[in-house]
């Protein structure tokens, strides 16, 4: 079973969509576990709304905590989970319908990764990624949350609370420093609704010629910040 865990924070106008794509998946055995995380919106209101509609026969979980960020909420949410796999789902991510599936068999067939992950659409921008190479991995962030974890993989120290930015990359880490690599799956699985709480992005040439952006500093920084704490 896959448990799906998804942290939810003022996302009233993408999470709907969210368990919709899960509901149609070609894979359906899986858990739903959503933790809001002090939303002041109608989110809790919109997810409530949507459960009672649904047909799904999944189980599903929903938990309030005071507001502690997205890392606290997902190990919240690993810790009431039962399944062999665990994808933590962005509240404003679409996944295509065979992800779930095509995910799981991938993972399945490659026994040496403890995690599978793929490209996707940020918007109607292509995020393409690339085969997984530990090199790469210790210079920059390029694989996404949303990957299929094996959970006996997971680190027993889960998401670290005190990151801000680059938590997905603070995880790959971590694993990597356990010998715990992952596999790139060449297909677009999932899109990002751009304007979200969780995601963000900015154009590659921005890092280079507007140093001077709030935005850019605030990467730089972040940057140092798991640098240091890895040792790269």
């Amino acid at each position: 079973m896959i448990s799906v865990i998804i942290p939810l924070y003022n996302s009233q106008k993408t999470i709907a969509k969210t368990l919709a794509s899960l509901e149609k998946q070609t894979y359906q055995d899986f858990e739903v576990i959503i933790i809001n995380d002090g939303s002041t919106d109608n989110s809790e209101l919109i997810v409530a709304n949507y459960l009672q509609k649904t047909q799904n026969n999944n189980s599903y979980l929903f938990l309030n905590q005071k507001n502690q960020g997205a890392p606290a909420a997902r190990n919240k949410g690993f810790k009431e989970s039962k399944g062999e796999f665990i994808l933590f789902c962005d509240a404003d991510a679409i996944l295509v319908d065979q992800a779930l599936e095509i995910m799981l068999n991938t993972l399945i067939q490659v026994p040496s990764a403890s995690y599978v992950y793929s490209s996707f659409n940020w918007g109607k921008k292509l995020f393409r990624l690339e085969e997984f190479n530990p090199d790469k991995l210790r210079k920059v962030p390029y694989i996404h949350t949303m990957s299929l974890i094996r959970r006996e993989d997971f680190p027993v120290v889960g998401w670290d609370e005190s990151i801000k930015k680059f938590q997905d990359w603070d995880l790959w880490l971590t694993m990597l420093e356990s010998e715990k690599i992952g596999f790139w799956i060449p297909e677009v699985l999932f899109k990002i609704t751009p304007g979200g709480t969780i995601s963000s992005w900015l154009p590659a040439f921005a890092y280079t010629f507007l140093p001077f952006l709030p935005a850019v500093k605030k990467y730089k920084k972040a940057m140092e910040i798991i640098k240091q704490k890895h040792g790269l």
